[in-house]
């Protein structure tokens, strides 16, 4: 079994190091060690910084790939149009078991990120800068960072910074959920898609971006954008960390040029010759065969072309002794656990999902492979966030890649090969539910409410999804996207106002505990097939 990954594991480097440099000089780079190796840094304009971004084609290194050049610019427009200070805000939220490549920048070289986030705090004039971390290793070691550059959250501080610190959980890493979280709520995505550049912490424009990406920032500040380009390719310039796990003898974080063949990543981190896959961009990505990976180069355009994905910056190959699918379900039931449980599509459709999967591994045939491939479609593009979507792809790659498996279960006995488990999941197999953290507070622990839909009532009203945008998505046609999802905690007054005001008194609430299946509270409930308000008991 493969075991949990270490906050910062072994770190390599093909070619001329930039983001690692000095990582052969010392663990971590302080503030002198920090300027010994970089040198100094001069401030940019807004304009400067945002044409040195496209320049270099700079996208965000967290999964998304969005123009950084683009999100400077949208969030400067923003912030001058409203007459408000921007919020400039470091996501270093690295909550995937198999990727540490944010870990060991934020771990190692805090102040290549922090030159990077003051670049931009300077450049639009921001009087806030937060960096998200989830990890013990990575608060102490930003915190520390900010001590050394005299930067505090006092309130007569020119530049207000601080570190917000939260759950291990897939879902915090959201851009959403970490600005909730900023601003005082839960870990989680808030149930609506606004865009942070327009309105984000506190409802002022905010520039949120992945650690690395800020780093890469500070590099071609440095160095300019002709010497960034001499390295890596034409259209996708500079370096990429990875992280390397799966069934590989060295599991490692790696900085290599764009335009390095991914099988000489493998090699050097001692994968099999031939793996019998290769799990690209982490748990939101796809999977490519083996002969696609002598296909391959570490480039966003390239991987994109032959069916994979940068995403996260995760490479996992597995060997040929595995079997696949049984892999992809030890992954697909960790994903299901990893919902904030606010989400028809998610809190219901990943689990249905990850059952799917099983039933195909235990002999359900043509049937179950057909149910496993409609849930995934089913929950794509209407979650609250992203999760659901990544989810799906990374089943519908598992189906499309390891089809000679998939027909050895479906029509046959199985492959024969055991499960080996070397895909990396956190230790002790955690499970949590509900509110990220794993912690159980009054607020953030599992919910005691699930909102129910009278389609026979339902006219599409849409008050539901105003008043309970953590539940309720409309659709095309205007109407609720899910007929039953359970309600967080936090949401549970919100649930209740919603069931009072439905005009169509469509909605019902019903009430359980933890140990019990849920019952009839002393709450607005709806009668089935009635069209009047009653009293459950």
């Amino acid at each position: 079994m493969n075991e949990a990954l270490p906050d910062v594991p072994e770190v390599r480097v093909v070619g001329l190091p930039q983001l690692t440099s000095g990582f052969d000089l010392v663990e971590r780079l302080d503030l002198p060690m920090h300027l010994k190796v970089h040198g100094p840094l001069e401030p940019l304009g807004g304009e400067q910084l945002a044409q040195l971004a496209e320049r270099i084609n700079l996208k965000g290194r967290g999964g998304a790939g969005f123009p950084f050049h683009k999100k400077l610019r949208s969030v400067a427009e923003s912030a001058i149009k409203r007459g408000v200070r921007p919020v400039v805000v470091v996501n270093g939220s690295e909550d995937e078991p198999a990727c540490r490549k944010d870990t060991v920048l934020i771990n190692r070289a805090p102040h290549l990120i922090l030159d990077g986030a003051l670049l931009c705090a300077e450049a639009l004039g921001a009087r806030t800068l937060v960096v998200g971390v989830t990890r013990e290793s990575t608060q102490r070691s930003m915190e520390a960072a900010l001590a050394e550059r005299g930067l505090s959250n006092g309130r007569r501080s020119a530049l207000r910074a601080r570190v917000q610190r939260n759950p291990v959980r897939m879902v915090t890493g959201a851009a959403a959920s970490l600005i909730r979280s900023i601003d005082g709520g839960p870990a989680i995505p808030p149930g609506r898609k606004i865009s942070a550049s327009q309105s984000g912490v506190g409802g002022a424009p905010t520039l949120l971006s992945n650690a690395e990406t800020f780093a890469q920032l500070a590099i071609a500040a440095r160095i300019g954008p002709e010497r960034y380009g001499n390295t890596g390719l034409y259209d996708e310039p500079g370096t990429v960390m990875l992280t390397v796990s799966g069934a590989v003898a060295r599991p490692m974080v790696i900085e290599v040029p764009t335009g390095v063949p991914l099988r000489y990543v493998l090699q050097l981190a001692g994968a099999p010759p031939v793996p019998q896959g290769v799990l690209t961009g982490g748990y939101h990505g796809k999977w490519i065969d083996a002969a696609t990976v002598n296909e391959a180069i570490v480039s966003r355009n390239s991987l994109d072309a032959v069916g994979g994905s940068l995403g996260a910056g995760a490479i996992l190959p597995i060997s040929q002794d595995t079997c696949p699918l049984g892999e992809s379900l030890r992954v697909a039931q960790w994903l299901a656990e990893e919902s904030a449980g606010q989400c028809g599509p998610c809190y219901l459709g990943l689990p249905a999902a990850a059952r799917g999967m099983e039933d195909i591994l235990n002999g359900g045939g043509p049937a179950a492979l057909e149910a496993l491939k409609q849930v995934a479609k089913n929950v794509k593009r209407r979650g609250a966030c992203s999760h659901p979507d990544g989810s799906a792809m990374f089943l519908e790659s598992t189906v499309k890649a390891f089809t000679d498996d998939l027909a050895a279960h479906v029509l046959g006995n199985g492959c024969g090969r055991p499960v080996q488990g070397v895909l990396p999941l956190f230790e002790g197999g955690r499970a949590p539910t509900g509110i990220p953290g794993g912690g159980e507070s009054e607020e953030n622990g599992p919910s005691r409410q699930k909102i129910y839909v009278d389609w026979t009532l339902c006219r599409g009203h849409g008050l539901c999804a105003d008043i309970l945008p953590e539940v309720f998505e409309l659709g095309a046609d205007g109407f609720p996207t899910v007929a039953q999802a359970q309600v967080p905690r936090y949401a549970e007054a919100k649930a209740l106002r919603a069931v009072r005001r439905c005009p169509a008194l469509a909605l019902r609430i019903e009430v359980g505990t933890r140990s019990q299946a849920p019952t009839r509270n002393n709450l607005p409930v709806l009668s089935q097939g009635r069209g009047r308000r009653a009293l459950g008991r």
